[in-house]
């Protein structure tokens, strides 16, 4: 395995995410509030041409992905994705023509420092290859119902941060697990050539998984601003990938003095992510939270307003 090309190929795969992220935001702004979490959400979606630059996007984070996890360990490649996040403001502010202010460039710093020195002091490595389909249907099992509790509970409430941080979530749930089932497939890929890639069931759930993450980040962006589904969908993808590298491949991290320098590159993390909540409004030209219709941040609706 090749560490530095697989981190090469999951700042793309990053890139790419966080491109459809604020296309399918852009795409997302205009629907009805009545189309929530229905078919009539898709149908609408359909209508609009920047939601198929999303898609285009996406897919090609999809092989970028499978190219980064073909090379490096599960616990490696997705934490990068937390990237997405810094990524998904700078586009978005080139998109909407607004300035990134002074708090978001440090928050894009402190997250970017913060990732590096987290992987580079934890170096995720080895694992195996084969996972046993007792191991696969527990780890099937224990998703589908975390995912199903996230979906349960976004529903109970009205649109606004909430909800949409509870989509993010379950979102961020079954991308962790398509990045863990697709690893198995691109895997068998390499090892026996496309047949065995297109016979092993682990293609076929893949994709299944992820076309479902994919709804799920639709109703995401569909139910509150960018910054509430991000930050849960970027750094719930990192930790439970990171939570099923290690215990469904069996990768390893360093222990020992080195989880001294990987905790703190994990605050810089999160202390970057909890900085940008205040950004996003000036780079999509969007009023805060608390001042849209419904008041606080977690009760009222909290939705941006179309576009003007």
């Amino acid at each position: 395995m090749s560490a530095p090309f697989a981190a090469l190929f999951a700042v793309l795969a990053a890139v790419s995410n966080a491109t459809a992220m604020v296309l399918q935001r852009a795409a997302a702004r205009t629907a009805p509030e009545d189309d929530a979490f229905s078919l009539r959400l898709v149908r609408h979606l359909l209508h609009q041409p920047v939601w198929f630059g999303g898609i285009a996007a996406i897919l090609c984070a999809a092989v970028c992905q499978a190219l980064a996890l073909t090379m490096g360990s599960l616990a490696l490649v997705q934490p990068i994705f937390v990237t997405e996040l810094p990524f998904a403001l700078l586009i978005a502010g080139v998109a909407f023509r607004r300035r990134l202010p002074g708090r978001g460039w440090a928050a894009v710093i402190a997250v970017t420092a913060g990732i590096g020195t987290a992987l580079a002091a934890a170096s995720p490595s080895g694992g195996r290859a084969d996972v046993g389909l007792g191991l696969w249907g527990l780890t099937l099992a224990v998703a589908a119902g975390a995912m199903t509790l996230c979906v349960g509970a976004a529903l109970r409430r009205p649109r606004g941060r909430a909800r949409a941080a509870l989509f993010g979530t379950a979102a961020a749930i079954g991308y962790a697990l398509t990045a863990a089932l697709m690893k198995a497939a691109v895997h068998a890929f390499a090892a026996h050539g496309a047949a065995a890639f297109f016979t092993t069931w682990q293609t076929y759930a893949f994709a299944a998984s992820g076309a479902c993450s994919l709804f799920l980040l639709s109703n995401a962006v569909e139910s509150g601003p960018l910054i509430a589904s991000q930050p849960a969908l970027t750094l719930g993808d990192a930790s439970v990938s990171l939570t099923l590298g290690l215990l469904v491949y069996g990768e390893h991290i360093r222990t020992g003095w080195w989880l001294l320098p990987a905790a703190v590159g994990a605050l810089l993390v999160t202390a970057g992510v909890l900085a940008l909540p205040g950004v996003e409004p000036r780079v999509l030209g969007e009023p805060a939270a608390e001042d849209v219709a419904g008041g606080g941040p977690d009760d009222g609706p909290g939705v941006a307003p179309k576009d003007r």
